[in-house]
């Protein structure tokens, strides 16, 4: 897959702005452009110009100017791509960018399809494909974490530790291999016990990366956070605590909530996704009822339940019991899933009556949603959810799908490896589980790769990167 051709894209968002990106790359990509730049002060030629320099001029068509525009040169190798790359900074006119896009089609360009500027990175040499697949994390990442992750994996930080162990794994395989050309001489060229040690190591490290995308895949996607509870207890009251904003409408009217309603907010640089639902009870309300139906699917989906209750209600010795029991059916029918039981309106209790409420349910957290009391303690217990320990730590966090795959493909090929040591396997079996997990950690890096692969990879990017 080695595409020769010149391609052109908008690299900005689409829509009218102050300024529009407009980038071409190719072996033709200086000469097109040159053939419809002007400069302003003098006759100069792109293609005389030093890489990496800004030059000031027209974009003409014939006698037509077009506008008025920075250009900037990149020579290959040293460009993102690794080809001769021009980028056209013009105003942000939709006819504008429209008509210098058109112009440089007729000269010989080609519309990029998505991703196509980093696959040709990739395929140039400039991004593995890990570090490629980081640059469409990057643009994507919406929060503090999401975007530390991104950086760090587009810097080659999770590339170099598997390229690392691949490194490794490859040298004893190599022995192995050897040993396979004087097999009728029984020698052993690599030294078991040292292979054992190796062997080990990467088991660890693939185990602390296979275990890292339970913390990565949050941090990427965000955690679901449900907030249910009865009908008019303050479940909108709170979302709208929660993000500082009327984002719910509130009433005094029980069942005001018939549909879910989510927002997400960032707190601690995790990203958090509120949903609101319709209050749980009986009713004969058809919408209503169809509101408290799509609450139960919204916490089958959620991570975490946040289970709102009127602190008033507590006053009654009935309601207490049946708020326990209620409590036990959650944890019984979603035991994996963190519960936070939270009473709302405490600024309507006096001292003794929340002490009495907690001897009855230890766990429970106070607040008051209208006049945001206790909601940063509720932000900070939902943080605690999340293991940001090896985010601190700058650790290597895994949060693609696909890696996290080859990832658990090669730890079993090596605990295969792992037996077969144990068992005095022969090296030509040896051998074969090897060449798997070699297999597997190419698949991440981009040493082994397809077309099919790569196509489904980049088509998740947006045109112009």
């Amino acid at each position: 897959m080695i595409h020769q051709d010149t391609i052109v894209a908008l690299a900005t968002p689409s829509g009218a702005g102050a300024i529009a990106v407009i980038r071409l790359s190719g072996k033709d990509a200086i000469s097109i452009a040159d053939g419809s730049f002007k400069s302003i002060k003098s006759k100069k030629t792109l293609s005389n110009q030093k890489t990496h320099t800004i030059h000031l001029g027209h974009v003409i068509d014939g006698n037509k100017t077009i506008d008025e525009v920075l250009v900037s040169v990149f020579k290959n190798p040293n460009s993102y791509t690794g080809e001769d790359v021009v980028e056209v900074s013009c105003h942000g006119s939709n006819y504008i960018q429209q008509e210098i896009i058109q112009l440089f089609l007729r000269k010989g360009c080609r519309m990029a399809t998505a991703g196509e500027f980093t696959l040709r990175a990739f395929l140039n040499g400039k991004l593995d494909l890990s570090q490629a697949e980081a640059v469409a994390d990057l643009i994507s990442s919406d929060n503090e974490a999401s975007h530390q992750i991104a950086m760090q994996q587009m810097r080659g930080g999770f590339s170099s530790e598997i390229a690392k162990l691949r490194e490794e794994l490859l040298n004893f395989a190599s022995l192995i291999e050897l040993e396979l050309d004087f097999a009728e001489e029984d020698v052993e060229f690599a030294d078991r016990t040292q292979f054992k040690d190796l062997v080990e190591r990467i088991s660890f490290v693939l185990k602390r990366l296979i275990d890292s995308f339970a913390v990565g895949n949050v941090i990427k996607n965000g955690i679901p956070v449900a907030i249910v509870g009865e009908p008019n207890v303050g479940k909108s009251t709170l979302l709208n605590a929660l993000l500082n904003e009327e984002r719910a409408i509130v009433s005094e009217i029980a069942g005001t909530t018939r549909d879910t309603i989510e927002d997400e907010i960032s707190i601690g640089g995790i990203g958090f996704r509120f949903i609101d639902t319709a209050g749980i009870r009986e009713t004969k309300d058809v919408v209503e009822s169809i509101g408290i139906k799509k609450t139960f699917e919204k916490i089958d989906q959620a991570q975490v339940v946040v289970f709102l209750a009127d602190s008033l209600n507590f006053k009654e010795d009935v309601f207490i019991n049946s708020f326990k029991i209620e409590i036990e059916k959650i944890k019984n029918k979603y035991p994996l899933k963190p519960l936070l039981i939270v009473a709302n309106k405490v600024d309507k209790l006096d001292a003794n009556q929340i002490e009495s409420i907690k001897k009855e349910i230890p766990q429970i957290h106070f607040l008051s949603a209208k006049k945001s009391i206790g909601v940063d303690e509720l932000k900070d217990k939902l943080l605690s959810f999340v293991n940001t320990g090896a985010l601190r730590n700058n650790d290597t966090i895994v949060t693609n799908s696909r890696h996290y795959d080859s990832l658990l493909k090669a730890l079993d090929e090596i605990e295969k490896v792992k037996h077969g040591l144990q068992s005095g396997l022969s090296g030509d079996l040896l051998a074969i589980d090897i060449r798997q997990a070699l297999y597997h950690f190419g698949e991440i890096t981009g040493e082994i790769t397809n077309d099919d692969l790569l196509g489904n990879i980049f088509a998740n990017f947006c045109i112009g990167k």
